[in-house]
């Protein structure tokens, strides 16, 4: 539960790209600095919960979890996020992300000590995040650095 993971939004792959080497900040994008929740399986689970979309299906969708960087990086990863994940969370309401909380809380990844409240404090940030790519004329998409 300790990785630091980068989430933020760019307009398009060169971008995010452009982000990987130069650091998110350096780069210009708003971005959120996230520890412990995996986009994999944690914000996987939350878009299947937010959407109503099986988690198989999630999995399935072009972007989840595409990486955008280069293999060979043994250090981290940049992969792509849904923008189904960017367009749910960004119209989901207050009681929806604690509604989709508490069950995330309970899946594997998060462990037995998890209580329903950290993950939908997570989920307000990233909300507001998704919210103003979405909002952008040309919409921003979502991406998340990772550490290996």
């Amino acid at each position: 539960m300790g990785s630091l993971y980068d989430c933020f939004s760019a307009p398009d792959g060169l971008a995010a790209l452009t982000a990987f080497g130069r650091g998110v900040e350096a780069a210009g994008l708003p971005a959120l600095a996230v520890k412990g929740i995996d986009p994999y399986a944690q914000l996987g689970q939350a878009e299947s919960l937010l959407t109503g979309m099986p988690y198989a299906d999630v999995t399935s969708l072009p972007r989840f979890n595409q990486l955008v960087s280069s293999p060979e990086d043994d250090s981290r990863r940049l992969v792509a996020l849904t923008d189904e994940l960017r367009d749910a969370l960004a119209s989901a309401r207050p009681g929806q992300l604690m509604a989709v909380a508490e069950p995330c809380s309970r899946i594997e990844e998060f462990g037995d000590d998890h209580a329903p409240g950290p993950p939908a404090d997570f989920l307000k940030e990233p909300a507001t995040l998704a919210a103003e790519a979405g909002a952008r004329r040309d919409p921003h998409r979502p991406y998340c650095l990772m550490p290996l």
